[in-house]
């Protein structure tokens, strides 16, 4: 239903161009719009929609009825002599029949690509129903996945419609109240270096008008109108293996989860088992974060006990003590690569186990 405020300003042009009364009630004879006074009462306009006449004179107001779906929505009232008056509310039902038709449409095409995401379609009602929507079937697309906090999450999603229009073929939508989805729409294939300047500017976006941190999740692009849902597939996992393994960054791309990716999708036994082979009974607790937060460190710079120094401020003695610490915990030598990826593989292993125990 087409909400008072719309119809309202819908009245108020052609009262302002044509200067002929005009009043809109709705299925139970109540005024919803208007401007002007005219004899017309809630019993005319209720014996006037349950005849069978499209329009009605009564004196010098003119009824006229504003279908939907076969039922009766509304009911236009103009005043004034001769047809100036009748064909006044000739526009305005063709107005508000107009209206209908958009104010439908809009949540009928929500509707479709939330169901089309979800997997809920078969193939031949998607390209039924995108025809009947005038929806692109051929043409490259990206699922983007925002994640915000809630009490932002109304701005954000503001935000993203005014700088990702729908007259350009992209879609803000959601399937629950957590996430934001944004289906981009492109006129040639995007690169994976294009996918990810989209998202820095989302983030940007919203870290300098919504005043908070997102993250940004992408899927790969697709052609294809019915692999939409592959890709917002792509970008859900990539959020889900990034919070868990990259949680300080705050763009993550399918195409890039490496390692995260496959350890996420091994089984629980088998990672426990894993852990269990490098550090024994588990993970020694001599290992603080501070000393995790510097072996990670250590491990970003490929094994450089100069470049971590500069970075973090710390005396390359002090790194090579820890280092010396941790393979005394863990009888892994952070000097040697194998020992260090060893190392990097169980962190993460061990961080997967950690994100299961809290769901």
């Amino acid at each position: 239903m087409i909400s008072n405020s719309v119809i309202q300003n819908c009245l108020e042009d052609l009262f302002n161009i044509t200067k002929v009364n005009i009043i809109a009630f709705d299925a139970q004879g109540k005024t919803v719009a208007g401007f002007g006074e005219n004899g017309i009462s809630s019993s005319h306009v209720k014996a006037f929609m349950e005849s069978p006449a499209d329009s009605q004179v009564i004196g010098d107001n003119h009824l006229l009825k504003v279908s939907e779906d076969e039922d009766t929505a509304y009911v236009i009232v103009t005043s004034g002599p001769g047809e100036t008056a009748y064909n006044v509310g000739r526009i305005a039902v063709s107005q508000i029949k107009a209206l209908q038709i958009a104010y439908q449409e809009k949540y009928d095409k929500n509707s479709f690509y939330q169901n089309l995401i979800l997997d809920n379609m078969l193939l031949v009602d998607i390209y039924n129903r995108a025809k009947k929507l005038h929806i692109d079937t051929k043409a490259w697309r990206t699922v983007f996945i925002v994640d915000v906090k809630s009490d932002v999450r109304n701005v954000s999603n503001e935000l993203l419609k005014m700088t990702y229009t729908a007259q350009s073929g992209n879609v803000i939508t959601a399937v629950d109240e957590d996430k934001i989805i944004l289906i981009k729409k492109f006129d040639n294939k995007p690169g994976t270096g294009d996918l990810e300047q989209i998202a820095e500017t989302i983030v940007s976006l919203i870290n300098t008008e919504a005043m908070t941190n997102a993250k940004v999740a992408f899927g790969n692009p697709t052609a294809e109108l019915k692999d939409v849902s592959k890709s917002y597939k792509e970008a859900k996992l990539a959020l889900e293996v990034s919070n868990i393994f990259y949680q300080e960054k705050n763009i993550a791309a399918y195409s890039s989860l490496g390692i995260g990716r496959l350890i996420y999708q091994l089984p629980v036994n088998l990672c426990e088992m894993f852990l269990e082979e490098v550090f024994g009974e588990g993970i020694p607790p001599e290992l603080d974060e501070e000393t995790k937060g510097m072996i990670g460190k250590f491990l970003e710079n490929n094994l450089n006990v100069s470049q971590t120094s500069e970075q973090l401020y710390m005396h390359r003695h002090t790194i090579l003590y820890r280092i010396d610490k941790v393979q005394k915990a863990t009888g892994l030598n952070l000097r040697e690569f194998e020992d260090a990826l060893t190392y990097r593989i169980a962190m993460m292993v061990q961080s997967y186990l950690d994100y299961l125990k809290q769901q």
